[in-house]
C-alpha cells in the first residue's frame, strides 16, 4: 500500500477489530476469528516500526477498538473465595484476540508520536476505572498486561496521576475485604510490615482514611493481631506534628470501636499511658480529640471493667489538667472524664486524689527547700565576692 494511503488503511483495519467473536464455541467463525488474529498482528508489527500513521484523528478510533475488545462482563469465579495462589485460574478464552489488543495498546502507549494532549479527550477517568475493574480477571497474563498499560498511562497523563493512587487505595480495600480465614501468614506480615509502616510516610493524610479501613479489616478477620497493630501505631506515634496525632487518635478509637475485651487487656497499660500523654498535650485539638473517648459508648464500657488499671494512669494527667490547661473547654471536658472515673470507683477515686494532694505537698515542700538551699548559696557566694573585693587598708 502506498505511504499516503496507509493512514486511512489503518483506520479502516482499527475498525475492522472492532467485531466480536465467540470464543466459548471453539467451532463458530474459525476463518473470521483467525482473519482478526491476523489484522491485529499487522497492527501491532504497523505501530512499532511506522512513523506519522498517528494522525488525531486515529486516537478515537485506536482507544474505541481497544474499549470493544478489553472492556466486557467478566465471567464468574468458579470458587467464591478464589485464591490466587493456590486455585487453577479461569483462563480468558479469548486470549488470542486479547493479547494482541494489549500488545497493540502498549506499543501506541509507547509510540514515539504518541501526544497525551490529544489522547486525553479519550483516555480519561471513565476509561481508568473500566480498566481498574478488569483487575478482577483470574487470567495472570491479563492481569499482568493490565499492570504495565496502567504503569505507561500513569506516566504520560499527569492530569489522571491522583485519580488512580485514589481508585488503588481502593482496590486494596477490596483485596483485603476478600481475604480468606484463616489469614495467611503473608497476609499477617503485610500487615505489620507493610500497612503499619506507612503510618510514618509524610504524606499520611492522603491515604489515612483508607489506610485505617484496611487496618480495621484485618482486625475484624482476625482479633489476636490487635496486640501488634495498636504496639506497631504507639511505636510510630508523632513526636511533633499534631495533625498526625489527631489521626492517630482517630484511627485508635476505630480499631478500639471492634476491640474485643480479652485483646483490650494486653494493652491497655501502653495505650492509655500514650493517650494521658496526648489529654496532657499543650495542642487543644490533640487533647480534646484524646478526651472524647469517653464519648464512646463501648469505650466507656471496656474503661469502667478496668478502671482499677486505667484510672491510675490517667488520674495525674487529669486532676493536673484540670487546675493549670489554659483552654476553658478542656478543662470542661476533664471535668466530665474526672465525674465518670469518680462514679465509676469513688473509692479508688478517693485514694487517688488523697496520695495526688500528699504527693503535691511533698513536691512543693521540696520545691520550697530547694529555693531555700539555693538562697544560701547565692547569699555565700555573695559574701565571699565582696571579701574578696574589699580593699585592705595601708
Amino acid at each position: 500500500v502506498p505511504a499516503q494511503e496507509q493512514p486511512d488503511l489503518f483506520l479502516k483495519k482499527l475498525q475492522q477489530c472492532c467485531t466480536l467473536f465467540d470464543f466459548m464455541d471453539t467451532l463458530s467463525d474459525l476463518k473470521m476469528k483467525e482473519y482478526k488474529r491476523s489484522t491485529l498482528n499487522e497492527l501491532v508489527d504497523y505501530v512499532t516500526v511506522s512513523r506519522g500513521y498517528l494522525t488525531e484523528q486515529a486516537y478515537p478510533e485506536v482507544v474505541k477498538m481497544v474499549s470493544y475488545n478489553i472492556f466486557r462482563t467478566l465471567p464468574p469465579s468458579d470458587s467464591n473465595e478464589f485464591d490466587p495462589e493456590e486455585d487453577e485460574p479461569t483462563l480468558e478464552a479469548s486470549w488470542p484476540h486479547l493479547q494482541l489488543v494489549y500488545e497493540f495498546f502498549i506499543r501506541f502507549l509507547e509510540s514515539q508520536e504518541f501526544q497525551p494532549s490529544i489522547a486525553k479527550k479519550y483516555i480519561d477517568q471513565k476509561f481508568v476505572l473500566q480498566l481498574l475493574e478488569l483487575f478482577d480477571s483470574e487470567d495472570p497474563r491479563e492481569r499482568d498486561y493490565l499492570k504495565t498499560v496502567l504503569h505507561r498511562i500513569y506516566g504520560k497523563f499527569l492530569g489522571l496521576r491522583a485519580f488512580i493512587r485514589k481508585q488503588i487505595n481502593n482496590i486494596f480495600l477490596r483485596i483485603i475485604n476478600g481475604f480468606a480465614l484463616p489469614l495467611k501468614a503473608e497476609h499477617k506480615q503485610f500487615l505489620v510490615k507493610v500497612l503499619i509502616p506507612l503510618h510514618t510516610a509524610r504524606s499520611l493524610s492522603l491515604f489515612h482514611a483508607q489506610l485505617a479501613y484496611c487496618i480495621v479489616q484485618f482486625l475484624e478477620k482476625d482479633p489476636t493481631l490487635t496486640e501488634p497493630v495498636i504496639r506497631g501505631l504507639l511505636k510510630f506515634w508523632p513526636k511533633t506534628c499534631s495533625q498526625k496525632e489527631v489521626m492517630f487518635l482517630g484511627e485508635l478509637e476505630e480499631i478500639l470501636d471492634v476491640i474485643e475485651p480479652t485483646q483490650f487487656v494486653k494493652i491497655q497499660e501502653p495505650l492509655f499511658k500514650q493517650i494521658s500523654r496526648c489529654v496532657s498535650s499543650p495542642h487543644f485539638q490533640v487533647a480534646e480529640r484524646a478526651l472524647y473517648y469517653w464519648n464512646n459508648e463501648y469505650i466507656m464500657s471496656l474503661i469502667e471493667e478496668n478502671s482499677n488499671v486505667i484510672l491510675p494512669i490517667m488520674f495525674a494527667s487529669l486532676y493536673q489538667i484540670s487546675k493549670e490547661h489554659w483552654n476553658p473547654a478542656i478543662v470542661a471536658l476533664v471535668y466530665n472524664v474526672l465525674k465518670a472515673f469518680m462514679e465509676m470507683n469513688s473509692l479508688l477515686f478517693d485514694e487517688l486524689t488523697s496520695s495526688y494532694k500528699s504527693d503535691r505537698q511533698r513536691e512543693k515542700k521540696k520545691e520550697k527547700e530547694r529555693e531555700e538551699l539555693w538562697k544560701k548559696l547565692e547569699d555565700l557566694e555573695l559574701k565571699r565576692g565582696l571579701r574578696s573585693d574589699a580593699i585592705i587598708p595601708t
